[in-house]
């Protein structure tokens, strides 16, 4: 009974992973589509929590990042033992959500209306701490593809191990695209990296879901 129980707790952990990303980007993109000023050619999901109304961004951000926690809570149950620090890893992916909406970006390009074009020359303290977190979550997430894509070669699913590898590469690669084509604009290498992150989370978390005895 009890081994019964842990399985279903961590299904519903699982399910908590296939929900993050479809409700970060449902929240993010419904409030991208009704704030004036808002362009999503120019601008990250992360501005939104300027302004007035910026405290939905605030709780898409904190909620979402709650939602991995738990998923990584779910994948360090269900990937023993061939993995036992993905979910630790992960975490830091949930946590760097938390920390980035207890420290909101600045104001950038336009956003929120008033806001002078273009970047900042100056960032604050809490846009600082903001990007770190992003940084350092979205490091997390790509090593967090390649710990799966080890455990998943270990199950002999070389599916799903591809599809990690590929995953985290491309999640770097989206991060590294401003700085090595500069031509791609600042953000649109950032929202691809977010589309794939959240896209092989949620593909993840659906698979050991109902792989799980």
């Amino acid at each position: 009974m009890m081994q019964s129980n842990s399985g279903t707790n961590s299904r519903s952990l699982l399910r908590c992973g296939v929900a993050a990303g479809p409700f970060y980007l449902a929240v993010g993109l419904a409030q991208a589509f009704v704030r004036d000023g808002f362009d999503l050619a120019r601008h990250s999901l992360s501005v939104l929590a300027n302004g007035a109304g910026g405290w939905v961004q605030t709780a898409n951000l904190a909620l979402s990042g709650l939602l991995v926690i738990a998923a990584a809570t779910g994948l360090h149950s269900v990937l023993r033992p061939q993995s036992r620090a993905v979910g630790w890893i992960l975490s830091c992916f949930g946590l760097g959500m938390v920390v980035g909406a207890v420290f909101p970006a600045d104001p950038v390009d336009g956003f929120p209306v008033g806001t002078p074009d273009g970047f900042p020359t100056t960032v604050s303290t809490p846009g600082l701490i903001h990007f770190a977190a992003g940084a350092f979550g979205f490091l997390a997430l790509a090593v967090s593809c390649f710990v799966v894509a080890m455990a998943m070669i270990r199950r002999r699913n070389l599916w799903m191990a591809g599809l990690s590898f590929i995953s985290g590469v491309f999640i770097i690669a989206g991060f590294a695209a401003p700085a090595l084509l500069p031509a791609s604009g600042p953000v649109a290498g950032i929202w691809f990296s977010v589309v794939v992150g959240w896209t092989w989370l949620a593909l993840t978390c659906l698979f050991l879901d109902r792989a799980a005895p």
